[in-house]
């Protein structure tokens, strides 16, 4: 495991999650405590069930605690969760990427496209949209399949447009939830080596859910998960 000490980039304090079924409250995550250093990899594993992806999308403001505060760039004069879900919204599609095992591309739109969305969704014309994707698909070494559908491409391609997708603008952080639990073995190595060079070369902190032991080798901390706590 490897140390480093960065300046704080997201934080969260008490962190509790219940879901209720059948009038009964049900714990997933017990009062939790996080802080993502810039440029840190962090991995969070555990058993299934054990509340790793509803941490995540917490922290990736997804889903709003039941109880507990997030901070972001480490100024702690405002809990973001206070913030509403207009806003909440805004701040995630400039400041979070998210990839997820699934995903999660336009079925009706090319891999270009895809990546170009959430750049327009801030507001970029589409030349500046464009751009910014193509150099990145270009960088993954998918030029060549920038044209082509989500349904044509193999499912590590799929996995690196929607790296891309999350990166396109450039985020402090990056949220990954088992991310190569639908690759073979080389297409997992792939990705993990694109995820530590993004990391490397651009600084972007990574937070990443996954049962690969070997992906989780490569992150800076490991959190272990057991019944909605860190063990």
């Amino acid at each position: 495991m490897i140390n480093v000490k960065l300046e704080v980039v997201l934080s969260a304090k008490g962190i509790k999650k219940s879901f209720h079924k059948s009038g009964i409250e049900i714990p997933v995550l017990r009062g939790i405590d996080f802080v993502l250093s810039r440029g840190e990899r962090v991995a969070i594993i555990g058993a299934s069930g054990a509340g790793k992806s509803t941490l995540l999308h917490v922290l990736g403001t997804l889903e709003r605690p039941t109880n507990g505060e997030l901070f972001f760039h480490g100024n702690q004069s405002q809990n973001i969760l206070s913030w509403n879900d207009s806003k909440l919204a805004q701040f995630r599609n400039l400041k979070m990427g998210f990839v997820f095992q699934f995903h999660h591309l336009l079925p009706e739109f090319t891999a270009l496209e895809n990546v170009m969305l959430p750049a327009l969704i801030s507001g970029q014309t589409q030349s500046e949209a464009r751009a910014l994707a193509t150099e990145l698909l270009k960088k993954v070494g998918l030029e060549h399949r920038m044209g082509h559908k989500p349904n044509e491409c193999s499912g590590g391609e799929q996995q690196r447009t929607a790296i891309c997708r999350a990166i396109v603008m450039n985020p402090p952080v990056l949220f990954a939830d088992e991310l190569t639990g639908n690759l073979d073995s080389v297409n997992s190595q792939a990705v993990m080596e694109l995820l530590v060079d993004l990391n490397e070369r651009l600084g972007i902190s990574i937070v990443l859910v996954t049962h690969d032991e070997q992906l989780a080798k490569k992150m800076h901390r490991v959190y272990h998960m057991r019944d909605g706590q860190f063990v």
